[in-house]
């Protein structure tokens, strides 16, 4: 009968040669197949390209064209009652109907003018917003002949006449308005906008990149 030393060895050869004849493990590399890294992006904006391309290149980046900053007012006070989405799916209709969205032009229309942007099926159909955009486009001249830009005008409200990047971790700590948005707001009445208020006034300031809500985590804050 083998001894208990003898089969501890015949066991060790054994148990060599089943090492040596498993295969060798390789590392693997995960496969290359061209597509891009995710990236990450506020939640609110993945419901459709359109949007994506909005979050991407314009929400929260700063603006200080006029013609620009005049174009987010007119769409943001077009939007009371309505998703934000819905005026941007119409935005190249408000561009050929408000003249390029040029102050000076808009300040320009007539009764005729608004009359037939009544019945312009590209755009709200809401005679009081379409007035509201001829009025804001009179006063908005009057703030920039003041102030020479109105980027200039808004940063007079902000601490040390510097935009604000906020930090939010989440969708639910982005308010839907702040003191900073009411005194906006209420200045702006004061000099007779029309359809502004605090809410619509810090949309603006987000859209314009006065403010930067982005997540902290996204890739484009």
């Amino acid at each position: 009968m083998p001894t208990f030393e003898y089969n501890l060895r015949r066991n060790l050869r054994e148990l060599r040669r089943s090492i040596n004849a498993r295969p060798k493990l390789v590392p693997v590399k995960p496969a290359d197949d061209g597509a891009p890294p995710e990236i990450y992006r506020c939640p609110w904006c993945l419901r459709d390209p359109l949007y994506i391309q909005y979050h991407d290149t314009e929400w929260g980046k700063l603006c200080t064209d006029n013609q620009r900053l005049f174009e987010f007012l007119v769409l943001e006070t077009s939007q009371s009652g309505l998703s934000w989405f819905t005026i941007l799916k119409k935005r190249e209709n408000y561009r050929a109907a408000f003249a390029g969205f040029d102050p000076h032009r808009v300040a320009n229309f007539t009764d005729a003018h608004i009359d037939r942007l009544v019945t312009n099926p590209g755009i709200i159909r809401s005679r009081p917003k379409i007035a509201a955009a001829v009025n804001n486009a009179q006063t908005f001249l009057a703030i920039t002949r003041e102030f020479d830009t109105f980027a200039n005008y808004l940063l007079t409200f902000f601490p040390d006449r510097k935009p604000i990047h906020n930090s939010v971790n989440r969708l639910i700590e982005i308010p839907a308005t702040t003191p900073l948005s009411d005194r906006i707001a209420a200045d702006l009445k004061k000099r007779h906008f029309k359809f502004i208020g605090s809410t619509i006034c810090y949309a603006h300031l987000q859209a314009t990149g006065f403010i930067n809500d982005h997540l902290n985590k996204c890739a484009f804050k």
